[in-house]
């Protein structure tokens, strides 16, 4: 007798996840693609100071559109959730309410940080040229802000509605554009670090025009009775209150999660500006892992929120364990290619030997971190499903001043080492910790019962 259970036999059931994860695996991996092709036109390039402006620059705008991130997040498990209900008045009104705040908060980064880069890049410590280029960047790079937030409150609710493949096809059309126009603009007009800038600026609006359309089809397709007070139910403060109370705690939990990011290339910056350029080009490999495996993660948000809509105990168990299986085995080929390619791949980014020697120094950290990190991904994506926002946060407060800033401290005497060892512990400690959450919530069934 084959002992596993029939469910995880049924070669549909693991065709579900797949429909659903490898859309947004393919459509991921061309984010830190996309990275990578940055950091190498700007790589070969004759002085480090462009690359290390590129990153620091980078890494401020990542962090204010990653803090942001709950748009998307909050957005996917509302929208699989009604869904799953089938729910046509919550799966526009979910839209409506989170475009509204994306657009809102978009006006208010470029109002509010534009005069303070200047004096937020000089936080950074590194060289005086490093901060010039940054600033360069970033002082174009920030009038995207509103096209970026769009982008990610449309393909937050078309994952929700269990569709990967129109994200995907916005992800990858928005990144070819921006890898063709950085090649335009810095190999070819020589416009150096504001041509990185521009070219993901322009990538970005275009997006939203694919975006807008994409979300247009599938409006057509609700029933009419949907638009009917659709106003005056947008409004609603209690709808309002729950969405930003979300909101507030995946924001709170991204905050954590990205001073972790900052924090290591303005460290960096402070140790010298070849550590700055490895840690980028590490980093920027780090990304590829990340987006990945997010591709599972992202499935599960959408299959677990369906789930919980439609009160499936069961359907939610296999959709967390097959996740993790495929989620696991992604991870270990990571590893392996990292393993046999790591060198190689930096060698093909950079052709700067001091910035080669020091990548390849903290190498083994990244050969071990998908088995690591792949845990948090995951149950990420289970709690962004099932809402459990507050439950993330936590977690993430525990394991960044438990273990990511203590064992940085501890570890400081290594160097650039020490920045990739608190790395590895705060992934550790987001999957044990959001693990054991999960398995006592499924196991006394809160985990189903939660809608916000």
């Amino acid at each position: 007798m084959n002992p596993l259970p029939a469910w995880l036999r049924d070669p549909a059931r693991h065709g579900a996840v797949f429909a659903l994860a490898l859309p947004m695996v393919f459509s991921n991996i061309t984010t830190p693609l996309l990275g990578l092709v940055d950091t190498w036109v700007i790589g070969h390039l004759s002085q480090a100071w462009f690359l290390g402006g590129v990153s620091v620059g980078a890494t401020l705008i990542n962090l204010i559109f990653w803090l942001l991130g709950f748009l998307r997040m909050s957005t996917t498990g509302l929208t699989a959730q009604a869904h799953g209900a089938t729910n046509g008045r919550d799966l526009l009104d979910t839209l409506a309410r989170a475009m509204a705040l994306a657009l809102l908060m978009g006006g208010l980064v470029m109002v509010l940080v534009l005069p303070l880069v200047p004096h937020i890049i000089g936080l950074s410590g590194g060289s005086a040229e490093v901060q010039h280029y940054a600033s360069q960047y970033v002082a174009v790079r920030i009038w995207s802000a509103p096209a970026a937030l769009c982008n990610l409150v449309i393909m937050g609710w078309l994952l929700g509605l269990q569709d990967a493949r129109s994200p995907m096809a916005l992800l990858i059309l928005s990144n070819i554009i921006n890898m063709a126009l950085d090649a335009l603009f810095v190999l070819g007009l020589g416009w150096e670090v504001k041509g990185v800038a521009a070219a993901s600026l322009i990538a970005d609006y275009c997006a939203l025009g694919v975006g807008v359309w994409l979300v247009s089809r599938r409006l057509r397709c609700l029933a009419p009775d949907v638009w009917q007070d659709a106003w005056s139910r947008w409004r609603q403060w209690p709808a309002l209150l729950r969405l930003l109370g979300l909101n507030r705690d995946i924001f709170i939990r991204s905050l954590c999660l990205q001073l972790c990011f900052a924090f290591m290339t303005l460290q960096g910056a402070r140790l010298g500006d070849v550590t700055v350029a490895a840690n980028a080009v590490l980093l920027n490999l780090l990304m590829l892992i990340s987006y990945g495996l997010d591709g599972f993660a992202y499935g599960a948000e959408a299959m677990v929120g369906r789930a919980i809509g439609r009160r499936d105990r069961q359907g939610l168990r296999e959709v967390i364990v097959l996740n993790l299986g495929w989620a696991l085995l992604v991870a270990a080929g990571f590893t392996l290619v990292f393993g046999l390619a790591g060198q190689a791949l930096i060698a093909s980014i950079t052709d700067l030997p001091e910035v080669i020697r020091e990548a390849q120094r903290n190498l083994p950290w990244l050969v071990v971190m998908p088995l690591l990190a792949v845990w948090c991904f995951l149950f990420d994506g289970i709690f962004i499903g099932a809402t459990r926002a507050r439950e993330m946060r936590n977690s993430m407060l525990v394991a960044v001043f438990g273990g990511f800033f203590p064992v940085w401290w501890l570890c400081q005497p290594l160097g650039s080492s020490a920045l990739w060892a608190a790395m590895a512990a705060l992934m550790v400690g987001r999957g044990l910790s959001l693990g054991l959450l999960c398995w006592r919530m499924e196991h006394d069934g809160r985990l189903l019962a939660t809608r916000h």
